[in-house]
C-alpha cells in the first residue's frame, strides 16, 4: 500500500508500506479521506514544533475516515463497507490518568502521526489501516470528508467542555484557521451570545463570518482593533486562542473580563505572558490538548446536522498530489481545510 511519509522539513514522499491484517477486536479499513492538520504542516514546514522534532521518517495524518473491508474476531456493531470515522486517540486504558478518566493525558498514548515519543507513532495517511474497533465511530449519513472532520471538531468540543458554562457568554476567538472556525461553531452550539473573531487574513475572516461570528477583525490592518472591547476591564468571558502566537494572546488579555477563561489551543512554542494582568484580573488560563470522548460527539452532532463542517473543506486532492495538497494548505489566503482522497 502507499503511505505519505515525512523525512524532514519539505521532504514529503509517497512510499510503499506493508499492509497489516486485523487481529481480534480490530478492523481493516480502506482509507477514503484524510485532512491535513496544522501539526502535519508543522512537520512538513519545520520538521516539528517547539521541542518536538522528527528523528526518523514518519507517516503523517490523523484526521481520517474510511470504509471497513474486514472485521477481526469478536468485532460486533460494524459491517463491511460501512463508513467510519477513526479516532487517532489510542490511550492505554491502564495508566493512572486513564484510570482517572483523563484519557488524553495517557502516559502511553499512541496518537497517530506524533513525533512526541521515540520511536515515533506512525500516522494514518496510508491506503489501508488496521484499527481497534474502539477507535471507530459509525459515520452513516455523512460523507467521508465530513467524517474526517470529526477529529478537529473534537478538539474544539474538548476545549468547550473545559470552558464550562457557555450560555449567554461573550467569546473571543483568535486565529481563524480550521480550529478557530470550528471553535466558533462549538461555542455557538454551547450557547455563546457575542462571538468576535480575529485573524490576519481576510479569507479566513470571511469564513469566520459565514460560520456565525458576529464581528470579525483583521489585526493586520489595525493593531488597535480590539480597543473597543477593553474599557471597564474588558468584555469577553471566554477566549479560544487558536493561533499559538504570543502577540494574539497578550493582545487579547486586556479585552478579557475579570474572572474570564482563556483556552489555549494553538501550539506555537513557549510564550512570555503578562502575569500581572492575569493575576490582577483573576483570569483562568486553561490548556486544551487533544480529546477522547468528544470524538463520538463530533460525529453525532454532524449526523444530526447540528454542526455543518462542509463549508470548511476548501479542496480535495488525489493521493499522488499530496505535495500539492500540503503546499495549498500552507496558503491561508485561499485554503481552509485541504483533504486528500485515498480512494
Amino acid at each position: 500500500m502507499k503511505a505519505i511519509v515525512i523525512h524532514a522539513a519539505k521532504d514529503l514522499r509517497i512510499e510503499e508500506r506493508e499492509a497489516e491484517t486485523p487481529g481480534p477486536g480490530q478492523l481493516s479499513v480502506k482509507l477514503a479521506t484524510g485532512g491535513i492538520c496544522g501539526s502535519d504542516l508543522h512537520y512538513f514546514n519545520h520538521g516539528g514544533f517547539g521541542a518536538i522534532r522528527l528523528k526518523e521518517p514518519m507517516i503523517l495524518g490523523h484526521e481520517v475516515a474510511g470504509h471497513i473491508t474486514k472485521l477481526g474476531e469478536g468485532v460486533q456493531g460494524f459491517r463491511v463497507g460501512q463508513l467510519v470515522g477513526i479516532s487517532p486517540s489510542r490511550p492505554c486504558g491502564t495508566c493512572k490518568y486513564c484510570r482517572e478518566g483523563m484519557m488524553n493525558q495517557c502516559l502511553n498514548m499512541r496518537f497517530y502521526g506524533s513525533a512526541m515519543p521515540f520511536p515515533h507513532i506512525q500516522g494514518a495517511f496510508r491506503e489501508h489501516l488496521v484499527v481497534d474497533a474502539s477507535q471507530c465511530v459509525a459515520a452513516d449519513g455523512l460523507s467521508a470528508g465530513e467524517a474526517a472532520m470529526a477529529e478537529p471538531l473534537a478538539v474544539t468540543l474538548h476545549a468547550t467542555r473545559r470552558a464550562g458554562d457557555m450560555l449567554g457568554k461573550s467569546v473571543l476567538v483568535t486565529g481563524c484557521g480550521p480550529i478557530g472556525i470550528l471553535s466558533i461553531l462549538a461555542a455557538r452550539r454551547a450557547g455563546a451570545d457575542l462571538v468576535v473573531a480575529t485573524d490576519l487574513s481576510d479569507y479566513t475572516l470571511a469564513m469566520a463570518k459565514k460560520a456565525g461570528a458576529d464581528v470579525t477583525l483583521n489585526m493586520a490592518e489595525s493593531a488597535q482593533a480590539l480597543d473597543a472591547y477593553k474599557p471597564d476591564k474588558g468584555t469577553f468571558d471566554v477566549l479560544y486562542e487558536c493561533s499559538g502566537a504570543q502577540v494574539a494572546l497578550t493582545g487579547a488579555i486586556p479585552a478579557m473580563r475579570p474572572g474570564a477563561t482563556i483556552l489555549q489551543l494553538g501550539l506555537g512554542g513557549d510564550m512570555t505572558l503578562p502575569m500581572m494582568q492575569i493575576t490582577a484580573k483573576e483570569l483562568v488560563l486553561k490548556g486544551s490538548f487533544r480529546f477522547h470522548p468528544e470524538y463520538a460527539t463530533a460525529i453525532s452532532l454532524m449526523q444530526k446536522k447540528l454542526i455543518d463542517v462542509k463549508p470548511l473543506i476548501s479542496e480535495t486532492v488525489a493521493l499522488q498530489d499530496a505535495q500539492k495538497g500540503f503546499e495549498l494548505a500552507n496558503d491561508r489566503s485561499r485554503a481552509m481545510k485541504v483533504q486528500i482522497a485515498f480512494a
